[in-house]
C-alpha cells in the first residue's frame, strides 16, 4: 500500500480557511481559547473549576512537590490542548506558543518512565497498579489522545519529540497487551487509542501499531469477560461509584464490550466512547481492506442515524451514562447529547467518507458541525456546553433532578473538562473535513470558503471556495492551475437542498452525479469557475411517527442550521407558542452578536389568557387560553444562551 493510499487528508500548511464565519472560530481558538485554556490548565482562572492539569506532570516528572489533582483521565486535556496548538501553527505561525508547547512537551518528556510508560495518575497517585483497571481508569485513552498530539505536532512543525514520546509508549503498550501467554488479553474501557494508533500507523508505517488496533477490536466482548477477570485479579475493587459498585465492569454495553463487535446491531452505551471505537474501526476497515468491518461500520452506522441521531446532530439521549437509549427515544429536554459525542461523529464520518465517498456521511458531518459542535461554544470563546439539550425552561431546572446535567447558560469549564479542548482541537483541524483527496478524485465535503492546494500526479491543483455559506446560496469555486490538470471534482449535494444548480464557465450539465456527488471529469485551467447555487428556504421538519417526544411538533432548518425559538425575542411560555401550518416566513438580517448571521421571522399564536397563576388548576369542557397573534423568531440554535438565562425550543407545536 503506497503513502497515497494510506493518507487521505490534505496538508493544513497548504489550505487555509478564509471563511467568514468558521474562521472567525478558526481565530476565536487561536487567539482567545488556545490562550484561555492554558490558563485554564494552569489554575489561573478564579471562577471555574481546577484543573491542575499542567502541576500533575510537573509532580510526575520530578519537578515540584505535591499529590495528583484531578480526574483519572486529567492528562487528556494537555494532550488535546496540544493538538489544538499543533494545528493552529499550521493557520498562523506563532513562535511564542510553539515555544510553549515545546516547553510542555519537554515535561510531558520527563515525566515518561524509563520502560515508555506515560500517566501521570499512576505515576504520582497509585504506582503499582499500573494496567490494573483498564475497563474504567482509561491509561489508553489518555495514551490515545496523547498518540494524537504526537501526530499532529510532527505533521504541523516537522518535530519529532512528542512523536518519539508517543512511539515509546505505543510499544511500550504493545508489549503489554496481546495474544501471548505473557500479555493482557484486553482492551479499553474507554476507546480512543484505536482511531490514534492509526493516526500513529500513517505517519511511521509501523505495521505494530496496525495489529495492536485488529487486537484491540477483535478481542472486544470476547469470552471469558476480561472485565471480569481483570475486576476479580485486583480483588473486586471499583474506581467509579456513581452507579453502585464496579457497575462500569458490570454494564458491559457501556463500554460496547457486552459482545463481539460482529454481532452488534444497535449503536449502544457511552456516545462518546461508541464514535470514538467506530472511528478507528472504519480506519482499520479501510487499510486492512476488511470487507467484515466494513459492514460492521455500515450496520452500526445505519442504526444510530437512522434511529438515533438529534436533528442537531446530536447523539447519547441519556444522562445516565452519557449513552444511547432505545431506538426512537430522542426526548427534547433530557437530552444529554454531549459536544465530545458530536465531534466524535464528525471523526467517524470522516473515515466512512474515506472508506466510500457517499454523501450521506458528509451531510450527517456538516448537521453535526453547524449545530451541536458550535453550540458547544460560546461567541466570547470562554464558554462551554457539555450538555446540549434542544428545549430548556430554567426554571424547572433547579428543583427536577432529572435535568441535573442540563445547563441553562454555557460554564466556564468544567471539573470533567474534556469537551472545551475538544472543540478547539476540532475547529482548530476543520481543513481535514472539507476535502477527502483520492487519486482518482478530489471529494467536496463541506463548503467552508478556503484556498487549498493539493498535488495531482506532479502538477498543482488549486481551489479556492467562496460565497458566504451557510447564510446564502452562492458557492463560488475558482480553479488555479499553473499548468493545466486533468483530474475529477466531486461536488457534494447537500441532503437539505432540492435543486441544486451546478454550471462550469457559465454552462450547465456537466458530470454526473454518483452517491451524492456531483462527478465533473476535465482538464482544469487557470481561471476556470464552477458556479454552484444551492436554494436555501426555510423547511419545515417532522419527526418519523415513532419519534413521540416530537408528535405534532415542526422545527424549521435552513440550510445546514437548525433554528430555535429564545425567550428574549419570543418571551416566556414557549410551550404556549404556535407556528399555522399556513404561515411563511420571512428571513431578516440579524444585527448585535447575529450580526452577519441570518434570522427567520414568522406569523405565529400565543395560546394566552389572564393572569394563569390565578386560575384553576384544571378546567372542564372549555380551554382556559384563546389563540392571539405573535410573531415569532428563530435564531439558529448554535447561537443560543447567548444572551443571558432564558426558555429555548426547536420543535414547536404546529396549529
Amino acid at each position: 500500500m503506497n503513502q497515497s493510499e494510506i493518507l487521505q487528508d490534505v496538508d493544513l500548511h497548504k489550505l487555509h480557511v478564509t471563511d467568514a464565519f468558521l474562521g472567525q472560530y478558526q481565530r476565536l481558538v487561536r487567539d482567545v481559547v488556545i490562550p484561555y485554556q492554558w490558563d485554564a490548565l494552569n489554575d489561573r482562572i478564579a471562577e471555574a473549576d481546577p484543573s491542575h492539569a499542567i502541576a500533575n506532570f510537573e509532580i510526575a516528572a520530578g519537578r515540584k512537590d505535591g499529590e495528583f489533582y484531578g480526574m483519572v483521565f486529567q492528562d487528556s486535556d494537555v494532550a488535546k490542548w496540544l493538538e489544538a496548538v499543533a494545528w493552529s501553527l499550521c493557520q498562523k505561525p506563532d513562535p511564542e506558543l510553539e515555544k510553549t508547547a515545546d516547553e510542555v512537551i519537554e515535561l510531558v518528556e520527563a515525566a515518561q518512565c524509563a520502560d515508555g510508560y506515560l500517566n501521570t495518575y499512576f505515576t504520582v497517585k497509585e504506582p503499582g497498579k499500573r494496567w490494573t483497571n483498564v475497563a474504567e481508569c482509561h491509561e489508553l485513552y489518555c495514551a490515545g489522545h496523547m498518540i494524537e498530539a504526537g501526530v499532529a505536532f510532527f505533521q504541523a512543525t516537522g518535530k519529532r519529540r512528542l512523536l518519539d514520546v508517543v512511539c515509546r509508549f505505543a510499544d511500550h503498550i504493545d508489549s503489554v497487551f496481546g495474544p501471548g501467554e505473557n500479555q493482557l488479553h484486553g482492551y479499553p474501557g474507554h476507546p480512543e487509542i484505536e482511531l490514534a494508533l492509526m493516526r500513529l500507523y500513517e505517519v511511521t508505517e509501523n505495521p505494530r501499531y496496525l495489529r495492536l488496533v485488529n487486537y484491540f477490536v477483535e478481542e472486544r466482548g470476547a469470552q471469558p469477560h476480561f472485565y471480569d477477570s481483570e475486576y476479580e485479579k485486583r480483588g473486586r475493587t471499583s474506581h467509579w461509584h456513581i452507579h453502585g459498585p464496579a457497575w462500569m465492569v458490570k454494564d458491559k454495553a457501556y463500554s460496547q464490550a457486552h459482545q463481539p463487535l460482529a454481532l452488534q446491531q444497535t449503536a449502544i452505551g457511552h456516545a462518546v466512547r461508541f464514535v470514538y471505537l467506530m472511528a478507528g474501526v472504519a480506519h482499520l476497515a479501510r487499510l486492512h481492506k476488511d470487507e467484515e468491518k466494513r459492514q460492521i461500520c455500515l450496520r452500526l452506522w445505519d442504526n444510530m442515524v437512522q434511529r438515533q441521531l438529534y436533528i442537531t446532530g446530536g447523539i447519547g439521549a441519556q444522562s445516565s451514562g452519557e449513552a444511547f437509549s432505545s431506538d426512537y427515544d430522542l426526548p427534547n429536554d433530557t437530552v444529554y447529547a454531549e459536544s465530545c459525542a458530536s465531534i466524535g461523529l464528525m471523526m467517524f464520518a470522516r473515515r466512512m467518507l474515506q472508506m466510500e465517498a457517499d454523501s450521506r456521511f458528509a451531510d450527517v458531518m456538516e448537521r453535526a458541525l453547524y449545530n451541536t459542535v458550535l453550540a458547544g461554544m460560546a461567541l466570547d470563546g470562554k464558554h462551554f456546553f457539555y450538555v446540549n439539550p434542544l428545549e430548556v425552561h430554567p426554571k424547572s431546572l433547579a428543583f427536577n433532578h432529572i435535568y441535573d446535567h442540563v445547563k441553562p447558560v454555557r460554564q466556564r469549564w468544567f471539573g470533567c473538562a474534556c469537551c472545551p479542548p475538544n472543540i478547539a482541537r476540532l475547529l482548530a483541524s476543520l481543513g481535514h473535513y472539507l476535502y477527502t483527496p483520492q487519486p482518482d478524485a478530489l471529494y467536496v465535503h463541506l463548503y467552508v470558503g478556503n484556498e487549498l492546494e493539493t498535488q495531482v500526479g506532479d502538477n498543482i491543483l488549486g481551489l479556492k471556495i467562496s460565497g458566504d455559506y451557510p447564510w446564502h446560496e452562492q458557492v463560488e469555486i475558482a480553479i488555479r492551475a499553473p499548468q493545466p490538470v486533468t483530474h475529477t471534482l466531486a461536488l457534494r449535494l447537500p441532503d437539505w437542498c432540492a435543486n441544486p444548480r451546478i454550471s462550469v464557465n457559465g454552462v450547465n450539465g456537466a458530470g454526473d452525479v454518483r452517491k451524492g456527488y456531483l462527478h465533473i471529469h476535465r482538464e482544469w485551467c487557470e481561471g476556470d469557475r464552477i458556479t454552484m447555487t444551492l436554494p436555501m428556504p426555510v423547511r419545515r421538519v417532522y419527526g418519523n411517527p415513532l419519534l413521540r417526544h416530537v408528535a405534532g411538533k415542526v422545527a424549521l432548518q435552513r440550510g445546514p442550521l437548525v433554528y430555535c425559538l429564545e425567550e428574549a425575542d419570543n418571551g416566556a411560555q414557549l410551550h404556549n407558542l404556535r407556528l399555522p401550518e399556513e404561515s411563511t416566513f420571512n428571513l431578516i438580517q440579524g444585527k448585535g452578536i447575529f450580526a452577519h448571521k441570518v434570522l427567520i421571522q414568522a406569523d405565529g399564536l400565543r395560546m394566552a389568557s389572564q393572569q394563569p397563576e390565578q386560575q384553576a388548576l384544571y378546567h372542564y369542557d372549555s380551554a382556559p387560553v384563546r389563540a392571539q397573534p405573535q410573531t415569532l423568531t428563530f435564531i439558529p440554535w448554535f447561537s443560543w444562551a447567548n444572551r443571558g438565562e432564558g426558555e429555548m425550543r426547536i420543535w414547536v407545536d404546529e396549529a
